[in-house]
């Protein structure tokens, strides 16, 4: 059947949206729904997809280029150096042991020494999309199981590299002109310090290109602007990084640590995450709808026998180097079952190692089935681990699992950092009071990271920019921003995704304070009435009144507007509201006018904090 590529991405789309919901509601991971689709459509059972699956594969494999840059964007240059141990230490003993047991086992298995080491390269690679997704869904990226399995699969990215550059001598003939990389004209003596002069390269772009064009592209204010920028960063980087002979993956972790630090890493965030949920939901269909089951059945047990010995050489493997660096038990089994699958770097290997004649078409299909078939598994054998063996572990009571690092993000949000909420945050801090810090001002932001302070640039209107400054963790969120309508919209999203949420909320007058006070809001602001009673106190000490009296009655006069405010917002509607002024004011002149000492401040005190 033959679909243009518009309609294959539409089948795949279809594919995703009916599986996974069905075996999510099986409790089984996304992963699974994901790869059944693509088996269901595939060209062994409705034969749904067509020379399109080929060209949807090779664009979805933008899906974990954007994995790795937003992962990158979520590791700190500080926190890549704590764990470059981890990154060099487990990750190097997992490939060299790996690569090393499994082309013995080929080669004693008869197969060319050239073919068995070619696969067990291949074969040592672990799946990033899967495990980080898996990751993510089990919530326990930043625990210690988290960073170990990142730091292995870190390293293994990094490994693509050489393997690269190994296989057309392997091959014992150049790769084609086609495949002519930017480096290879440099001078021979530079070559081999290719992944030293792309990471400068990246880290030259990130600090002196990539920041100053987002804050130029955030000046036009269009949302629309930002995301095709946000785009245009990664894709840039993944094919400035091809071109130059680098794994466009780690080229993409790499920019984003150069970005991390920024004031635009909440935004990116935001932009990105949407394109890769999708693009790596597209990726794993096709992974499905790739597995050539005829060659399957041509030789089932070449296929089967050959799966297994590498799902348990790596499983062996990856589970005594979580030994050897002492992780617990629970953790060790975890690692070691997510990361037994072969990696979607696989493919890309595989293809080329066959346009260098290293393998035969045919052994090519059965590396490529052996390959998905792997990913196919690992959601089941995580399933396994869950229902059976991490329960014979079980966790002491009130302990986590080892949190490696906190999320940055604190217990209050300020959003919005003008002069209104800057003199919020500048009180806080001086107090020791961390809050985390949202303004969409590129200028106003540049400005005040430049003078210590930990601002992020992003609308905090859209909700993945809450969600990302850590929404779902926080106690407070502070609304101090110019527009009020804004504010509303915020609350409202707010208070429904994040209910444990305590709200303090910045009103322009009266008429807003009412809004926020029939939205459930009890902590309000408005700007307007302290600045303006204390200016009646200063004019009434200027008066000749003494100063305690004056500010006694300043007091009084606040916790009166307050009360009274809170009162005509419950009892009239915003359209009778101007027919009550009259009422306020002569109930408040007659409160005013009574003795100090039989005025009962605690009927107002109470809730009237705006």
């Amino acid at each position: 059947m033959e679909n243009s590529l518009a309609m294959t991405a539409l089948i795949f789309l279809g594919a995703a949206i009916i599986m996974v919901p069905l075996v999510r509601k099986l409790g089984l991971s996304s992963v699974i729904g994901f790869i059944l689709g693509g088996i269901i459509i595939g060209p062994f059972v409705l034969k749904l997809t067509g020379r399109g699956s080929e060209d949807i594969m090779n664009t979805t494999e933008f899906g974990v280029i954007m994995l790795l840059f937003l992962i990158g964007l979520e590791v700190e240059p500080k926190k890549f150096w704590r764990i470059r141990k981890k990154i060099f230490g487990m990750g190097l003993s997992q490939m060299l042991i790996t690569v090393t047991l499994l082309f013995l086992i080929f080669y004693v298995a008869k197969w060319r020494p050239d073919q068995a080491l070619v696969a067990a390269l291949c074969f040592a690679l672990s799946s990033t999309a899967i495990v980080l997704q898996t990751l993510k869904e089990k919530d326990i990226f930043r625990t210690e199981v988290g960073e170990s399995s990142f730091s292995i699969l870190l390293f293994q990215d990094i490994a693509v590299i050489p393997i690269l550059a190994l296989l057309p001598v392997l091959a014992s003939r150049p790769a084609d002109k086609e495949q002519m990389i930017l480096l290879q004209y440099l001078p021979d003596w530079l070559q081999p310090f290719s992944i030293i002069l792309g990471v400068l390269l990246l880290i030259f772009l990130g600090r002196y290109i990539f920041v100053p064009f987002l804050r130029y592209v955030s000046r036009s204010g269009m949302n629309e602007l930002l995301t095709a920028s946000s785009l245009f960063l990664v894709i840039g980087v993944s094919e400035l990084m091809n071109a130059v002979g680098l794994s466009p993956a780690l080229g993409a972790f790499i920019a984003g640590v150069m970005l991390a630090t920024s004031e635009f890493r909440h935004e990116l965030e935001s932009q990105i995450e949407p394109f890769k949920g999708l693009l790596l939901a597209v990726f794993f269909v096709s992974v499905g709808a790739t597995i050539n089951f005829f060659v399957i059945m041509e030789d089932p047990m070449f296929i089967f026998t050959t799966t297994i010995v590498v799902l348990a050489v790596k499983f062996g493997v990856l589970f005594g180097v979580g030994k050897f660096f002492k992780l617990k038990m629970d953790q060790n089994f975890m690692v070691a079952f997510a990361l037994s699958q072969i990696g979607e770097f696989a493919f890309v290997l595989i293809n080329y190692s066959t346009n260098l004649y290293l393998l035969d078409p045919k052994l090519n299909a059965q590396l490529l089935a052996i390959t998905a078939i792997t990913m196919c598994v690992t959601p089941i054998l995580l399933i396994i681990n869950d229902k059976f063996i991490e329960p014979r572990w079980p966790k002491p009571e009130n302990t986590d699992d080892e949190i490696i690092e906190q999320i940055k993000q604190q217990k209050i949000i300020i959003v919005g950092f003008g002069h209104f909420g800057s003199t919020v945050g500048r009180l806080l801090r001086v107090n020791g009071v961390k809050a985390t810090v949202l303004d969409n001002d590129p200028e106003r932001v540049n400005i005040l990271r430049k003078n210590g302070f930990k601002v992020y640039f992003g609308d905090a209107a859209k909700p993945g920019i809450l969600r990302s400054a850590g929404a779902e963790t926080a106690d407070l969120l502070i609304l101090c921003l110019d527009s009020p309508e804004k504010n509303k919209f915020i609350l409202q999203y707010a208070r429904e995704k994040f209910p444990q949420l305590q709200f303090f909320v910045r009103s322009k007058n009266r008429l807003d304070a009412y809004d926020f006070i029939n939205n459930g809001v009890d902590n309000i602001y408005r700007e307007t009435l302290g600045t303006a009673v204390n200016m009646a106190v200063d004019i009434l000490k200027a008066t000749g009144m003494r100063a305690y009296a004056a500010r006694r009655l300043g007091q009084r006069f606040m916790l009166i507007d307050k009360a009274v405010t809170r009162r005509l917002a419950k009892e009239k509607s915003n359209d009778t509201v101007t027919f009550t002024m009259k009422e306020y004011l002569e109930r408040e002149a007659e409160l005013l006018a009574q003795d100090s000492h039989s005025f009962d401040e605690s009927q107002w005190s109470e809730n009237e904090e705006f």
